[in-house]
């Protein structure tokens, strides 16, 4: 037994497993950094769009405004209803966190050759990204069922069945990628685009992965998970505190995880534009990152919600055909070609 942990302590003290832990603490605070101000440049992105200042109260220009937000739901009584399972109820918002954070373990901000830039290199890096993400929505499913009430019940029901709907045809705009890089890696895929970003040929599958992003993650105009209108707050309504806070944070590092991921598969990665190699790599990721970010802010601020049932027969009826003659096309010009 002796000889079994003195095994295990010298491989997790080995000085390559001491660099990924470094890195995977920086990622981790980037991420969490990243997070709370995203949230209030959106806020502040909303208020500019529709005529009024936004936060601008706590710390110069509103800055602190991310740390008082933190606090106050921190300090916030956490409640647990008599009706809800208790220990699905608390394990259920660790859920969502743990897998959004989860798949920046494979993510590539830049160059992995140099080994600075990702946390883990792996070859089937799309693959695996996708399974992780894939499992966020227990989180929500089970937070919904566990509570004990009918709205986060149905709200959960109503996630599940949009989440499986549309990651259909999310996964359908990847393959189309897949099939120009021929390969499954992150950093393979990014390789591909050195001359020509995948946007160009594949701006339908980019458009598809878009829409299909924005509902993935519960956003306007897809957000019926969290109608008010309809379910009070949706499947997070006996939540309160700390514990609504996780599932909170969850969702904008999905947004960010989702910007990410179009990034890498559409947008070149931490490729320069023609001609401007002088800044680097990892500048360009940033930049792209931060215009699909805004980009999602600003669907926020123009669209209506859906309608349930339209939202339905719309990933059924519209983006899934569209997806697949995408790939059906996508085929036959790369085998044509090859």
């Amino acid at each position: 037994m002796n000889s079994i942990m003195n095994s295990v302590l010298t491989f997790l003290t080995a000085p390559v497993w001491g660099f990924i832990l470094i890195k995977s603490f920086v990622l981790a605070f980037v991420v969490i950094t990243t997070f709370a101000y995203a949230m209030l440049f959106e806020r502040k992105v909303l208020g500019w769009m529709q005529l009024r200042p936004g936060p601008n109260r706590v710390g110069p220009w509103g800055l602190l405004q991310p740390a008082a937000d933190a606090a106050k739901l921190i300090l916030k009584e956490d409640l647990t209803p008599k009706t809800a399972d208790p220990f699905i109820y608390r394990l259920a918002p660790f859920i969502s966190l743990f897998t959004a954070f989860a798949v920046y373990a494979v993510i590539p901000f830049g160059e992995s050759s140099s080994g600075l830039w990702a946390v883990g290199n792996v070859n089937a890096g799309i693959l695996v990204l996708m399974a992780i993400s894939s499992i966020g929505i227990y989180g929500i499913s089970l937070g919904g069922w566990a509570s004990g009430s009918k709205y986060p019940l149905l709200g959960s029901v109503r996630a599940t069945a949009q989440m499986i709907s549309y990651e259909l045809t999310m996964t359908m705009s990847f393959v189309g990628v897949l099939i120009l890089a021929g390969t499954t890696s992150l950093d393979g895929i990014v390789h591909a685009q050195a001359r020509w970003w995948f946007i160009g040929p594949q701006i339908i599958g980019f458009l598809l992965y878009t829409i299909t992003a924005i509902a993935e993650t519960n956003r306007t105009p897809f957000d019926l998970v969290e109608a008010e209108t309809e379910l009070v707050a949706g499947f997070h309504t006996e939540y309160s505190g700390l514990r609504f806070g996780l599932f909170f944070i969850a969702e904008y590092v999905n947004m960010l995880t989702v910007s990410c991921i179009a990034t890498l598969l559409f947008l070149g990665g931490w490729n320069a534009p023609i001609g401007l190699t002088i800044v680097p790599g990892i500048v360009w990721f940033i930049l792209k990152v931060g215009a699909f970010m805004f980009f999602y802010m600003w669907i926020r601020a123009t669209l209506p919600r859906f309608r349930y049932d339209r939202l339905m027969a719309f990933g059924w009826k519209v983006l899934l055909p569209v997806a697949t003659l995408n790939l059906i096309v996508t085929a036959i010009i790369v085998s044509v070609r090859g």
